[in-house]
């Protein structure tokens, strides 16, 4: 029986958006930015679904034709999964998982199976003991075929908020790590040798702990390599976890409580800077420096970025938006999230975007404000070489989809 490589080509979107922050205009050129708003509600967009909680979203190119796809998930109603391809001028819509799930946020990308092209993760929510991947069916797409779906987990507790894959433990193979929110653990998963034909996946506890404060629950993931040692580090809530060898994980506590996490260079040169938001909660949102040892908590210095406390800030983005060579920094806040009522809970929600200059200085800008945001992506959706933003709302004017494009689409720039 063959045994699979895994191979992950995006690791996951969560492996900071940094592995797709090419700039593609000269370093110190920054682009003067129109935004062109398209929405699903204007018929740009074909509609998502009947479902009215929008839960997770990812970006990758699934159909291996250089441009990047986009997933939505759901609960509430069928389909689970959604798939947004694009052509030309346009994007096509096809439902990859058919069947009634309750899908939690998050979600990740990875050749799991070793067969070339992107498989998908998703978690179950508080309702849900289980999560699941589904095997990239390329190139044999049936629009009225689901793919596959696995188990990798099928019990104990529930709700699976956040996943990421990444080599931590510098094995040469990637290990997927997901919160489980009602155990208040974070669980590490080696991918089986044959994930097809695996019942679940080993499981090791590499945390445990609640979250204090104003916010409901521990949330947020990614990787980076926080010390500057050549190897993924674990990032999640206000915490980095350092390999310390097997399956043991130093969890450095360097910030307060947060939603969403990524690092990247903010200052460059020296180590990544890492950036904490409140997901679902209210809280400040700081960018994080380090001044000495990064396993030292006390060498990490906070800086309040927006100057007023974020309402249910559940949109994180780092990424070169204009670019000049530097990153810059996205964040949005959630308009509505309560089940029982039609009208917006925050009907005053802000996005945000902050430029940076290499530096640690940034000049805020607000995008919009009055619309929802919910695990917003940056990512380039058109194939032209910049960096445009995918914003799914959770319940929100559901249901819904957005596309910014940046500066449109530069058709002579398309790849």
């Amino acid at each position: 029986m063959k045994a699979f490589a895994p191979v992950c080509h995006a690791v996951s979107l969560c492996f900071a958006v940094l592995a797709a922050l090419s700039v593609v205009a000269p370093l110190g050129q920054a682009a003067e930015i129109k935004w062109l708003q398209l929405s699903s509600k204007k018929g740009d967009l074909p509609t998502p679904g009947e479902s009215t909680q929008q839960t997770g979203a990812l970006v990758a190119d699934l159909d291996k034709d250089g441009v990047n796809d986009f997933v939505l998930s759901f609960r509430k109603v069928p389909p689970a999964l959604v798939w947004y391809r694009r052509g030309a001028t346009a994007w096509t819509r096809s439902v990859i998982e058919k069947d009634f799930l309750t899908v939690e946020a998050g979600g990740a990308v990875c050749d799991l199976d070793g067969d070339g092209d992107l498989d998908l993760v998703f978690g179950g929510d508080w309702q849900s003991k289980e999560v699941w991947w589904w095997e990239n069916p390329f190139p044999n797409f049936d629009p009225g075929v689901s793919w596959k779906r696995h188990a990798i987990k099928k019990g104990g507790a529930g709700q699976h908020h956040d996943q990421c894959i990444a080599d931590f433990k510098g094995t040469g193979q990637p290990q997927l790590a997901f919160w489980n929110q009602q155990a208040k653990k974070i669980f590490l998963a080696g991918i089986p040798p044959n994930p097809r034909d695996a019942a679940e996946w080993p499981l090791t506890t590499i945390f445990t702990g609640a979250v204090s404060g104003r916010l409901p629950y521990a949330e947020g993931m990614s990787a980076a390599d926080i010390d500057g040692d050549g190897k993924a580090d674990l990032l999640a809530g206000n915490y980095w976890f350092k390999h310390t060898g097997g399956d043991n994980f130093k969890a450095v506590q360097f910030g307060t409580p947060g939603g969403l996490i990524f690092a990247g260079q903010l200052v460059e040169g020296g180590l990544p800077e890492v950036v904490i938001s409140p997901g679902d909660g209210t809280g400040i949102v700081k960018w994080y420096e380090c001044k000495g040892d990064p396993q030292d908590p006390k060498s990490w210095t906070g800086h309040d970025l927006i100057g007023r406390e974020v309402i249910h800030g559940h949109s994180l983005q780092l990424g070169d938006i204009d670019r000049d060579g530097h990153l810059d920094i996205f964040v949005a806040e959630m308009a509505k999230w309560s089940e029982k009522k039609t009208e917006p809970d925050h009907p005053t929600a802000t996005a945000w975007i902050f430029f940076g200059d290499g530096k640690g200085n940034f000049r805020k800008t607000e995008l919009t404000v009055g619309q929802g945001w919910h695990e917003a992506r940056l990512a380039d959706l058109d194939g032209d070489g910049d960096l445009d933003l995918l914003n799914k709302p959770y319940n929100w004017d559901p249901p819904r989809v957005d596309v910014w494009l940046n500066n449109g689409t530069r058709q002579a720039e398309r790849r």
